[in-house]
């Protein structure tokens, strides 16, 4: 008797069983809308999450090149300061005559009178 005998059994006709059914066809469809919905806004989310993080992280990686190019900046400003200080330093010399006079001296062989120069290798 492995075989299972199908019995017809003849389904009942009232208002009842009708509201039942269609209540129970209700709440499906409203459980399958319910999924969908949440389905929607899980991907909603996911996207505005994903768009969130690729901007953070792009951000990010621009905020730190910046950070690179304001130390190189920084470092070349104050090299540059320290080159406009030696100039200033070199004009204020450069008004001096004894200075201008050596440097004839030492650079162009110039000599005074009754001077003798020397060339040593």
């Amino acid at each position: 008797m492995s075989a299972v005998k199908k019995r017809k059994i003849a389904k009942l006709e009232n208002q009842y069983i009708q509201q039942s059914e269609l209540a129970g066809i209700a709440e499906t469809r409203k459980r399958k809308l319910l999924f969908r919905r949440l389905a929607v806004f899980f991907v909603f989310a996911a996207v505005i999450s994903v768009v969130m993080v690729s901007t953070f992280i792009s951000q990010t990686s621009a905020l730190e090149q910046k950070i690179e190019e304001k130390a190189e900046r920084e470092s070349k400003l104050a090299d540059l300061q320290k080159k406009q200080e030696i100039l200033e330093e070199e004009i204020v010399k450069l008004n001096d005559e004894e200075y201008i006079a050596k440097l004839a001296r030492r650079d162009y062989f110039l000599s005074e009178k009754g001077e003798i120069i020397f060339n040593l290798p």
